[in-house]
This record gives structure tokens, sequence and C-alpha cells, in this order.
């Protein structure tokens, strides 16, 4: 079996796979050296966490038997039951799971990668610029304040508004929020998407006093004028923002080794099937995580819930037995909406709310910000990336 992509998706599965069945030849084609919990990149932009807590070798999270093949996928050839590597190397396989994560398309807005990191823009979706977030939230000594969601699936799409709940905090605390005018520019219609949570979250943006400009998008930056041009996506009209602050979450898209595959379906993600995992097409073929067609949020927490069903169905598959494991589409938001406040949003497929604690998880909470702070961390490195949780 060979897993291309070592991230959540890739290295949860692995360790599952390789409990369940330590006999099985399994290869894992990941180029990185390092891994990332992603998930704390937020706490790290709010001046919570140093960003080095969220790295780990990659080495250190491959369980030992699982062979590791340091490159990355240059051509899917699932006729040919083939994986051709960027140095040249074709791997065959058996079964094959594709999860090599999300693409980040900084150049779809114009002058954002030449001014990541400088003149007030910053990004917590970066691990180079996470730490530089905060430099720019503690700098900040009034004016404008723009935090912005893409017209695209992205990874954690809580996150874009997180920082700027930790921002507003930030910007009281160093008595600078009378200065303060803070606007959420989202391509979404409403604060989030399931009912029980956007209620709570309206309230929070009207007791912080934050602006929203809902179906709108970033279009371009100018740094040099420290001006944003944002774009109606309904009429199609633009204007433009003068800036302080800029946090921008860029589009995002499946990898372009994906979506230019025999193995794509709409939008140039993998097309699974939404309960088994297993391709339409290619029967010898399963995805996961980010690069994956599942309509969820893409997020740790429904890798989580995706990796067991990956691997049961997997090893039935191998084993010639119908594939009776389902994925519901649970997935969760930790949603910070401030030092030591927390939303723990859970929910399906139809948003329907599957939460797991015997209280209201839509109320802002401190124990569920301890939970975010520490618990979900541990939970990660020592549950998930060893096949236990």
């Amino acid at each position: 079996m060979l897993v291309v992509g070592g991230g959540s998706a890739g290295a949860t599965l692995v360790a599952r796979l390789r409990r369940a069945r330590p006999g099985l030849e399994l290869a894992l084609l990941e180029p990185s050296a390092d891994h990332y919990y992603q998930p704390l990149w937020t706490l790290v932009g709010g001046g919570v966490v140093r960003k080095e807590k969220s790295r780990r070798e990659q080495r250190a999270v491959i369980p030992r038997g699982v062979v590791w093949l340091q490159d990355a996928a240059a051509a899917f050839l699932p006729e040919e039951d083939t994986v051709v590597t960027v140095s040249g190397e074709r791997v065959g396989y058996d079964a094959l799971v594709v999860c090599p994560g999300i693409q980040l398309d900084w150049e779809r807005v114009a002058g954002l990668p030449e001014a990541l990191g400088r003149d007030g823009v910053c990004s917590i979706y970066s691990y180079a610029q996470a730490d530089l977030v905060w430099e720019q939230i503690r700098a900040f000594r009034g004016g404008t304040a723009v935090f912005t969601f893409p017209a695209t699936p992205i990874k954690c799409p809580g996150a874009a508004q997180k920082i700027m709940y930790l921002a507003d905090d930030a910007f009281r605390r160093a008595g600078v929020r009378e200065r303060a005018r803070i606007v959420f520019v989202s391509a979404a219609s409403r604060i989030f998407a399931v009912d029980r949570y956007a209620r709570t979250l309206e309230r929070v943006v009207a007791r912080k006093g934050i602006e929203t400009l809902f179906r709108h998008e970033l279009l371009a930056v100018r740094p040099g004028a420290r001006e944003a041009l944002v774009r109606n996506l309904d009429s199609g009209a633009e204007q433009t923002i003068p800036y302080e602050l800029l946090h921008a979450v860029p589009p995002q898209s499946a990898p372009d080794v994906a979506k230019e595959s025999p193995l794509a379906g709409p939008g140039g993600w993998v097309e699974v099937d939404r309960a088994t995992l297993q391709h339409v097409r290619y029967p010898n073929v399963f995805s996961l995580g980010d690069a994956s067609s599942l309509p969820t949020s893409k997020t740790a927490a429904a890798i989580r819930a995706q990796a067991p069903v990956a691997a049961a169905n997997l090893l039935a598959f191998l084993d010639g037995r119908p594939l009776r494991a389902a994925y519901d589409g649970y997935t969760a938001c930790p949603l910070v909406t401030g030092y030591g406040r927390l939303v723990l949003a859970e929910f399906d497929y139809d948003c329907t709310p599957r939460e797991s604690f015997p209280f209201d998880q839509s109320k802002e909470r401190w124990s569920m910000y301890q939970l975010k702070r520490h618990g979900l961390p541990l939970l990660y490195w020592r549950g998930m990336l060893r096949g236990r949780a």
C-alpha cells in the first residue's frame, strides 16, 4: 500500500494501518523533513505559544516498519497502478491513498506574496509567518485592521476569525482598541454555517464592535499605500480599504498534481465516495483529508474521524470484503473568541451538531479554551499520530 502525503491525514492513517496489520507492506511518500500541528498557529499568532511547539521531525511521526520515500508525487497513473515521483521514480501499488493536503495559492491575490511579512501584512497560514502576526498585532497603535476569508475551500476555516478575536482582545489590553477599526472581509454569506454556533459568534462580533463585509473577497494588496482592494462577489463592485494591519488568508485549492490527474473531480479534488472514502472510478484508490472531495470542513478533527473509516475500508478492500465503515461528515472547529474563551463547534454533513460534552458547547467557555491550548495538541501527538485516537 502506498500513502501519498505525510501530513495529518497520511501520518494518522499509516499509524492506524500499522497497528491494525503489522505485516502490511506500507510506504509513505512525503518530501518534508518536518511535520506541523497547524491548529496551534492561531495561538502562535495571538502570542500565546511559540511556533516551535507546533513542529516535530517527520521521521519521529512515522511508525517503525513503514518505508519513508522522501519525495513528492509528480503524476498519478491509476490505470497503471503507479505514482511517478518528482525524482523520476515509478512506484507501484496494490492500493493507493491520496492525501497530499491543500495548496496555498498566495499568488491569486495580486501583491500578496510580495507584501507578506512587511508593511502590516501577515498570515497565520504559514509557519514562517505565524509569529510575525503577533509582532504586527503587538505593534498596532490604531487605524484599520482588516481580516480576510477567501472564496475557496480552506483548511481550518474558523482560523480566519479566531485570530481576529484574539487581536481585538490584544488591542484592548494594550489600550488601543478605541483607536481601532476592525473589518472582517469574508466571502461567506454569514459568520458560520451552523445556526447553533452562528448565533453565539454574531453576539461576539457585536460585542467586540467588528464590522463585517460578507460576500466580499480580497482581490489585491497595495503594500506601499497600505490599501486592500476587495470585490463584492454578487455585484462585482470593488472598493479600497486603507489598513494599518492586514491579516490575509490565501485562496486555496487541491494540489496541482491532484487536480491535473485522472483522480480529480469537480474543483480538482480527489473524487471519492463521501461515506466509504473510496474513489468513484478507481476502486483501489482512496482519499481523505484536505485534498479529498469530502464535503465537510477541512480540519484535523475531521481527519481524526475519517482515518478509522479509511483504514477499515482499505483493509476490507485488500481482503476482498465489502466496505462496511462509513464516514458521516463529522468535523469540529474550536472557535477561539478571545483569550480564555472558546466555542467548540462539532457537526456533521448536514450541519447537525454532534457535541461530545454534556453541556451547551455553543457557549464561550474557559474550559474549552484550555482543551484547545493543552488537550488537543496532546491528543494529536500522542493519540492521532500513534493510531490510538
